[in-house]
């Protein structure tokens, strides 16, 4: 049986489809489009109409392409952009008409729940506790918990890469002054999150696996210290050609790395950057229905 996410997030629109293999998720297909629905909601707070209009354009497509690889169910989820936007609705009812699927809007929570449970399915062996870090383009989320039991304990910060950089930097690269701001910026959002303590901590979203390119899978003081004093170095172009992704992930980067770092700290372990996260919990989810059903 194969299922399908479709994800509309702060920066792209994704698609996962997939099908269940020994109990772990194997994908047959994965799209990105980048749209950027989140860079005016810094400035404005809203949306904007052709910003809207293309997010329902691209999710539509891949509710086609998930059709004709034989998806017998596709869910399209809304994250950052649905709450965060004053017009998030009009962004979740754009979507709804233009896919005639059910558009499912992500708390903060079932985001991090997802993830969590995408992240963990990729463990043989899990460890005996997780922490989950999900930092997206508008909002980053911290789990902690276990395999056996799930989740136990949940923070949403609402920071992101993109808004970050949009709130901080006017230079590219940035100037001492604008990282120092961005610096205290991330750590005033984590103040009063004590997380617990786990034995393993697992980064996962765009921003990690870009930083993967970047300096390996292992995130830990030394490496994100490397990354930073990289993606400091050039223009964003400069580092996309060099590193291999887009422009506009370039631009964010450097900040997504600098919440990577506070979060790193203060969990005292490496990140281990994942090779799941949202999608592949979604689509975990939707498999195990099919089947209970």
């Amino acid at each position: 049986m194969r299922v399908a996410a479709i994800d509309v997030g702060s920066n792209t629109v994704r698609l996962l489809v997939a099908s269940l293999e020994d109990g772990a998720v194997k994908p047959i297909q994965e799209e990105r489009t980048a749209v950027g629905l989140a860079r005016e909601i810094e400035r404005s707070g809203l949306i904007p109409d052709e910003k809207i209009a293309r997010a329902a354009e691209v999710a539509q497509r891949y509710a086609r392409d998930a059709a004709k690889l034989g998806a017998a169910r596709t869910e399209v989820l809304v994250t950052a952009p649905a709450r965060q936007g004053k017009n998030g609705s009009e962004l979740v009812r754009a979507i709804s008409e233009a896919t005639r699927l059910p558009v499912r809007p992500l708390s903060a929570e079932e985001e991090g729940r997802l993830a969590f449970a995408g992240v963990v399915s990729t463990f043989p062996v899990p460890p005996a506790s997780i922490t989950v870090v999900d930092v997206g383009g508008g909002s980053t989320q911290l789990v902690f918990g276990t395999a056996e039991d799930g989740p136990a304990w949940f923070r949403t910060l609402d920071i992101g890469s993109l808004r970050l950089a949009q709130r901080h930097f006017a230079n590219d690269p940035p100037e001492r002054d604008e990282l120092e701001e961005l610096r205290a910026s991330v750590e005033a959002a984590f103040s009063g999150h004590a997380s617990p303590l786990p034995l393993c901590a697992v980064a996962t979203g765009g921003t990690a696996r870009s930083l993967r390119r970047v300096v390996g899978r292992m995130l830990g003081p030394k490496q994100l210290a490397k990354a930073e004093l990289i993606l400091s170095s050039g223009p964003a172009p400069e580092l996309a050609e060099k590193f291999g992704f887009p422009v506009w992930r370039g631009q964010t980067l450097l900040a997504g790395a600098l919440v990577l770092a506070e979060a790193q700290r203060r969990l005292g372990v490496p990140l281990v950057v994942a090779r799941a996260g949202l999608r592949e919990g979604a689509v975990l989810e939707s498999l195990l229905e099919e089947q209970a059903a």
